[in-house]
This record gives structure tokens, C-alpha cells and sequence, in this order.
């Protein structure tokens, strides 16, 4: 009985480590599994990731083709109120230029008067604008503001003092847009002929 108990021990002892490994074998299994099952998940939160960047790419591409539209168009349309301001003077000026054609405008003070009015409504509206004349006459010259086109000997000014605008100069804002073309005053010559 001995060896049959001994016997029987064995094959417990034996079904006892199958089951064992075959317990092992099964929580192997299971953990590959779960193992698999993590890696699919991850695979698939990286492709929603990837997906969300690729919307978001697309999104801020068409964002920027959008505005890029957008600051071309006012760029392009950027003076259209300013040549809506306009047109009233180019009407004006067109309706003198009629009347002259016609003859209905033979006075000359009339001529004279239409012109100094649409001349200072044009005036009015580019000063509007931000375009303001440099004031330089009579003025110690400024190489900043102004371009001299030649020098003349004068005893009656100070040198280096404008004493002719030959074109008028122009600030836009606080930005020199055109500078001033004039005459400038020199030291007189003192030799006799």
C-alpha cells in the first residue's frame, strides 16, 4: 500500500505541477491578452491623436489661406474710401473743364474762384487724410525736410535761411512723404568789380 500510495502522491504530486503549469500557461495567455488588448488601445489612441493633428494642420492651413484673403483684399480695397472722398473734387474738376469747353466760362474771376474752391475742398480732404505741407519758407534751411536745388547770395536774409519753395513738401502722418525743393539764401559777395 505503501508503494501505491507513494504512487498515487506522485501522480497528484505530477497532475498538481500540469495544473500548476497549465495555470501558468493560462495566466501567460491572459497577459498577452490584456498585453495585446493595451497595445490596441494605444495604437488606437495614437491614430486619434494622429487624426486630430492632421484636422487641426488642415484647420490652421485653411486659416491662414483665410486670412491671408482677407489682409489682401484690404490691402487691394484699402483706399476706397479715400477715392470715395475724392470723387466729388474729380466731378467738380470736370464740370469746370465743361464749362470751359463750352464757353459758358469766359470770366476769368469765375474760373479763378471755381478753381481755389475745389483746390481747398482737395486741400481739406488730404489734410483729413494725414498729408500736412512743410513749412519752410523763410525758415533756416533743414536737410531733413528739405532738398536744396541752388544757393543765392542775399544781403537781406540770413544765410543758409529759405528764401523760395520751389515744390512744396509734404508730411503723411509723422512720415516725410515728399521733400521740399528750395532756393536757399547763401553770404553775399563781398568783392567789387
Amino acid at each position: 500500500m505503501k508503494e501505491k500510495d507513494k504512487k498515487n502522491k506522485t501522480e497528484e504530486k505530477s497532475q498538481i505541477e500540469i495544473k500548476d503549469e497549465k495555470q501558468k500557461e493560462s495566466e501567460k495567455s491572459e497577459s498577452e491578452e490584456i498585453t495585446l488588448s493595451e497595445s490596441d488601445i494605444i495604437k488606437k489612441q495614437a491614430d486619434d491623436y494622429r487624426d486630430a493633428l492632421m484636422r487641426k494642420a488642415a484647420e490652421f492651413e485653411n486659416y491662414k489661406k483665410r486670412t491671408e484673403k482677407e489682409f489682401a483684399d484690404i490691402f487691394k480695397y484699402s483706399s476706397k474710401k479715400f477715392m470715395k472722398e475724392l470723387l466729388p473734387v474729380f466731378d467738380d474738376l470736370n464740370r469746370a473743364v465743361d464749362s470751359i469747353e463750352k464757353g459758358e466760362t469766359k470770366d476769368f474771376e469765375t474760373l479763378k474762384t471755381g478753381i481755389v474752391t475745389v483746390t481747398n475742398k482737395l486741400k481739406h480732404i488730404l489734410e483729413k487724410e494725414g498729408l500736412k505741407e512743410i513749412d519752410c519758407l523763410n525758415k533756416e534751411f533743414d536737410v531733413n525736410t528739405c532738398d536744396a536745388l541752388l544757393q543765392m547770395p542775399r544781403e537781406d536774409v540770413k544765410p543758409h535761411t529759405v528764401i523760395e519753395v520751389v515744390e512744396k513738401g509734404f508730411y503723411f502722418k509723422d512720415k516725410i512723404l515728399r521733400h521740399a525743393k528750395v532756393i536757399v539764401s547763401s553770404e553775399p559777395d563781398n568783392k567789387q568789380d
